[in-house]
C-alpha cells in the first residue's frame, strides 16, 4: 500500500555521508530503501509484498532486512522474500557510489518462483507430495518450486490468507482479492483427502481409492476446530471459523442479523468480535476465564484487551458457560438468557495427527518432528500447526497454531527434503487485531511464571516481557515494532544476554 513518497529524490542522490545505516528515499515515484551494509550499499523497493509495511521502519540483520509489522525478511542483494509471511520477492535498485550515492536504474524484479532457481543439493528431485494446502503447505510448495522442484499439492481447498478471515476480510476491510495464496501453476494440484499413508513405501491412498507413490511426502495436515459438546450447536445459525466458506458465512449473518454471541474469549474469538463490531454487530462474549487471555499474556494484558472491547461496545460473560444455543439466543450456565441471532464457537482447534498416527509415526500433541522438521520415518516431514518441534531457545518441544510459524516450517521443510539440513531456528511470531491495537508477539512463554511490563498499556506503547525460571522467554509489544524484532533475532542467536540488554533499555 504506497503512500506519500518522503525522502530525498535518489536519482538525483544524496551525499555519501548521510547514508549511516538505512534511509528512505524515493526513485521515479517509487519509494526506495537504502541500506548501508560494511562497505556495500543496497537500494529495495520500500514496502513489504504482505501488507505493503515499512521496510524503512524494519531491522537489518545478516543480509535482510525484516519488516516490522509481519517479520517478513527480504534479501538485500536480490530482492527474494526469503521469509514468510511475504512470499512475493521486491524490486532491487543498481547504485552508483562515490561522493554521492545515486539510484541509478530498476532492475527487472525476478519472480517469487524464479529468485532462487537452483538445483536441489541432494535428496529427491521429484514425486514429494505436500498433504495440506494451508499455510505450510502452499509455502512449501512455493519455495520447492523456487529450487526447481514442482510437488504434488494435495487437499480440497485452496490455499488462503487465513489470518485475513478473521481480521480484515471480515470486518469489511479487505476485498475477496486479498484471500488468496498464490500457488505456481506448475504444481499439480490432487484435490482430494489422503485417507491412509504407508510410511515405507510412502504411498498415500486418497478417498476415490486410488494410491500413489512419493519420494518425500511433507504432512501440512493442520488442525481442525473444536466443536464444544452443547445442546443446539449443530443448528445452521451456529459457525467455526477456519475456512473462506465459513468466513463468507458469518458475514452473510452479520448483514441479516444485529446480535451475535462469540463462544471463547482467545484471539480467534475477540478477533471476529472486533470485526463484527465494524460491521455494527451487537456482540457479547461468553467465556469460563474470569479475564480474557490471562493464561496467555496475564492479567493486565487480558483486562486491558477486555476494556479496549467494552470501549466499542462488546459485552462480556466471564466465568460462565454455555448451557444451551436456542434459535434466538443463548442460555448460560448461571441461567441468563442472551440474544444471539447467531453464535460463533471459537474455542480453539486440535491438530489433524490421525493420518501420521495411523501410519506409526511418533505423534505427542502433535506430530513429532526434529530441528529439521523430518518425523520418526525418514523421508517424511510434517510442519504447521500439526507438528510438534524442538524449539530453539527454551529447547522445549512444541507446538504452536500461529500462520507466521507454519508458513516459515513449510519453507524450511521444504529446503530440507530437497537436502540442505537446515534447522528450524525461527522464534515462533504472531500478530493479533483489535480494532486500531496490534499485538506483537515473539517466543513462547507456555508455563511461564511472572512477567514485567515495559511502557503503557492504555497509552498503547508497551513491551511485556514473559519469564520462566528467571529466562524471557517471550516478549508482546504494542507499537514497539523494532524492539520486537531485535528481541525476535537474537532469541535465534540464542543470546539471552543480548534479550535481557534490550529489555532493560
Amino acid at each position: 500500500m504506497q503512500g506519500e513518497l518522503t525522502g530525498p529524490d535518489l536519482k538525483a542522490g544524496i551525499v555519501a555521508g548521510e547514508l549511516r545505516e538505512k534511509l528512505v528515499g524515493h526513485f521515479e515515484g517509487e519509494p526506495v530503501l537504502l541500506v548501508r551494509s560494511g562497505r556495500d550499499v543496497f537500494a529495495i523497493a520500500g514496502a513489504c509484498t504482505h501488507y505493503g509495511g515499512p521496510l524503512g521502519e524494519g531491522l537489518v540483520v545478516d543480509g535482510g532486512v525484516h519488516c516490522p509489522w509481519h517479520h517478513a525478511c527480504f534479501d538485500l542483494r536480490s530482492g527474494e522474500a526469503v521469509r514468510a509471511p511475504a512470499l512475493a520477492p521486491v524490486a532491487t535498485y543498481d547504485v552508483e557510489v562515490g561522493d554521492r550515492i545515486r539510484v541509478v536504474r530498476k532492475r527487472v524484479a525476478a519472480s517469487a518462483s524464479l529468485a532462487d532457481r537452483r538445483p536441489p543439493a541432494t535428496g529427491p528431485a521429484g514425486r514429494i507430495a505436500i498433504v495440506g494446502a494451508g499455510a505450510a503447505g502452499a509455502a512449501a510448495a512455493d519455495m520447492l518450486h523456487r529450487r526447481g522442484v514442482n510437488a504434488t499439492l494435495i487437499g480440497v481447498e485452496d490455499p488462503v490468507d487465513r489470518p485475513n478471515l478473521s481480521k480484515e476480510y471480515l470486518a469489511g476491510n479487505a476485498p475477496e482479492e486479498w484471500l488468496p495464496l498464490p500457488v505456481p501453476e506448475e504444481v499439480e494440484r490432487i484435490r482430494k483427502r489422503a485417507t491412509k499413508l504407508d510410511a515405507k513405501s510412502k504411498s498415500l491412498t486418497f478417498d476415490d481409492g486410488t494410491t500413489r507413490s512419493f519420494d518425500a511426502i511433507l504432512l501440512a495436515t493442520g488442525s481442525a476446530p473444536i466443536r464444544l459438546p452443547i445442546a443446539g450447536a449443530d443448528q445452521p445459525h451456529v459457525h467455526m471459523l477456519r475456512t473462506v466458506a465459513d468466513s463468507r458465512a458469518i458475514i452473510a449473518a452479520a448483514q441479516n442479523k444485529k446480535t451475535a454471541v462469540i463462544i471463547g474469549a482467545g484471539f480467534i474469538g475477540l478477533e471476529v468480535a472486533a470485526s463484527l463490531r465494524a460491521r455494527r454487530v451487537n456482540v457479547s462474549v461468553v467465556a469460563p476465564e474470569a479475564i480474557p487471555l490471562a493464561r496467555i499474556m496475564g492479567d493486565d494484558v487480558g483486562r486491558f484487551v477486555q476494556r479496549l472491547h467494552e470501549s466499542k461496545g462488546v459485552r462480556f460473560f466471564l466465568g460462565n458457560g454455555v448451557r444451551s444455543i436456542g434459535p434466538a439466543s443463548v442460555l448460560l450456565n448461571d441461567g441468563q438468557s442472551i440474544p444471539a441471532d447467531f453464535v460463533v464457537m471459537g474455542a480453539g482447534v486440535r491438530p489433524n495427527v490421525q493420518l501420521a498416527e495411523a501410519a506409526g509415526i511418533r505423534v505427542d500433541n502433535g506430530i513429532v518432528v526434529n530441528e529439521r522438521l523430518e518425523t520418526s520415518a525418514p523421508g517424511i516431514f510434517a510442519a504447521g500447526d500439526a507438528a510438534r518441534f524442538p524449539e530453539r531457545y527454551t529447547g522445549n518441544s512444541i507446538r504452536v497454531e500461529h500462520w507466521v510459524v507454519a508458513e516459515q516450517q513449510g519453507q524450511i521443510a521444504a529446503r530440507n527434503i530437497l537436502g540442505d539440513r537446515t534447522a528450524y531456528t525461527h522464534a515462533p511470531f504472531f500478530w493479533s487485531a483489535h480494532y486500531d491495537v496490534i499485538i506483537n508477539y515473539v517466543g513462547n512463554a507456555a508455563g511461564w511464571d511472572r512477567y514485567e511490563i515495559r511502557g503503557s498499556l492504555d497509552d498503547r506503547k508497551a513491551l511485556i516481557a514473559y519469564r520462566r525460571s528467571g529466562l524471557a522467554v517471550a516478549v508482546a509489544t504494542i507499537f514497539r515494532d523494532v524492539e520486537s524484532l531485535e528481541i525476535e533475532a537474537a532469541m535465534e542467536a540464542g543470546d539471552n544476554d543480548l534479550v535481557e540488554q534490550i529489555l532493560s533499555r
